[in-house]
């Protein structure tokens, strides 16, 4: 497709004629994925899918704002407390990451707002022995 618009000729009529002399030509032919879905069809439409996609076919990784990072965290905590083997244990893991959150409220973190709070260690014991029973 090196040829240039005609002049006059109108743009639209221009871009479905190199389309149709390409695939007539066979250059579509060997596409990878001819003849399969969409990926993503069917989902929710995503603006940054492409971006996304990107990311998962290089393999790259992004790594979260540290404000993010600390709330997967802390829910990961907390799921791990709930998950304890023992009482002495979900309080620990609850008290670890209560000073990561006081740490992070006391100096600040790059990011978006932390909106966290260091959980109540006697409320997730009290949950764990509830869980218990």
């Amino acid at each position: 497709m090196t040829d240039r618009k005609p002049i006059g000729m109108p743009f639209e009529s221009w871009i479905d004629r190199q389309i149709r002399e390409a695939e007539e030509r066979g250059e579509f032919d060997d596409l990878p994925g001819k003849g399969k879905p969409l990926s993503g069809e069917g989902r929710p439409l995503d603006e940054m899918w492409w971006l996304r996609q990107k990311i998962e076919s290089e393999g790259l990784s992004m790594p979260l704002p540290p404000t993010l990072a600390l709330r997967r965290d802390a829910e990961a905590a907390l799921a791990e407390a709930r998950g304890a083997r023992s009482e002495t244990e979900a309080r620990r893991i609850v008290e670890e990451i209560n000073h990561r959150i006081r740490e992070a409220i006391r100096t600040g973190l790059p990011g978006p707002p932390l909106n966290l709070m260091p959980f109540d260690a006697d409320e997730v014991v009290s949950q764990w022995r509830r869980d218990r029973r």
